[in-house]
């Protein structure tokens, strides 16, 4: 009976000795790793001359942002008004799109009479949350009406369709312009609507998801099992061996 206990307590301790190490590693791993790929105001470069498009949430083709930076380009030459695009892909916590853009514009437009005819769209591609702040004299043209839709529609209808950013982006861009530049608002483009059929059958991807998640369990299962094995098996022969 004591050697019994004395195996029990033994096995006790070696599993704990070894899964010990994996839970710090999962605590440490939950802790560090989200901040290491947040995104605050402070990261984001002081604004240049050449600066229309900051893809920090990397979800546009590079022709793609030319063409929209030479749009916006254009635009502040011919109009005096400025549009810049923001993407972010993961924001710090407690931060919204709102608030990283109103903190962003304040970083790169300090002072009010900076402000008055700037417009800057800021989106977090994890949530797909969008918005757009705008400088007064901005705001007779691109009204909050507008902005809503600009997000909500013209951008919304992109993402809602399979995220494509770049024609999103591409729709944001010829509609903002066209407003600001004091043209009629073209306003959202109209958004296909699909009929899903239901299947009986489980799609491959469910599949492929159900078979990973069955080889993650079965060798965390077997991480915890073999161990265990083998330590009992020592401790089985390990008599016979001194003998």
């Amino acid at each position: 009976m004591k050697q019994l206990l004395k195996q029990l307590f033994s096995s006790h301790t070696y599993l704990t000795r070894l899964i010990l190490p994996v839970l710090v590693m999962m605590m440490a791993i939950s802790v560090f790793a989200t901040p290491a790929f947040a995104t605050g105001v402070y990261q984001i470069p002081n604004l240049t001359a050449d600066t229309w498009v900051v893809d920090e949430g990397d979800v546009l083709s590079r022709f793609n942002e030319s063409q929209i930076s030479g749009a916006f380009k254009d635009l502040a030459k011919e109009t005096g008004n400025e549009v810049r695009i923001v993407t972010i892909h993961r924001l710090d916590y407690g931060e919204t799109p709102e608030s990283f853009a109103k903190g962003l514009f304040a970083k790169w437009f300090p002072t009010p009479e900076a402000q008055a005819n700037q417009t800057l769209l800021v989106i977090d591609t994890v949530t797909n949350g969008a918005t757009i702040i705008s400088g007064d004299q901005v705001k007779s043209l691109l009204t909050d009406e507008i902005a809503n839709s600009v997000t909500e529609e013209t951008l919304g209808a992109a993402l809602r369709d399979s995220n494509k950013y770049n024609q999103g982006f591409l729709d944001v861009s010829d509609r903002l312009v066209a407003v600001i530049s004091g043209k009629p608002d073209p306003g959202p483009p109209e958004e296909k609507q699909t009929i899903q059929v239901e299947g009986t059958f489980t799609k491959a991807e469910d599949t492929n998801k159900d078979n990973a998640t069955a080889w993650v369990v079965g060798l965390l299962i077997a991480a915890t099992v073999i161990p265990m094995a083998t330590y009992y098996i020592y401790q089985i022969n390990q008599p016979s061996n001194e003998a």
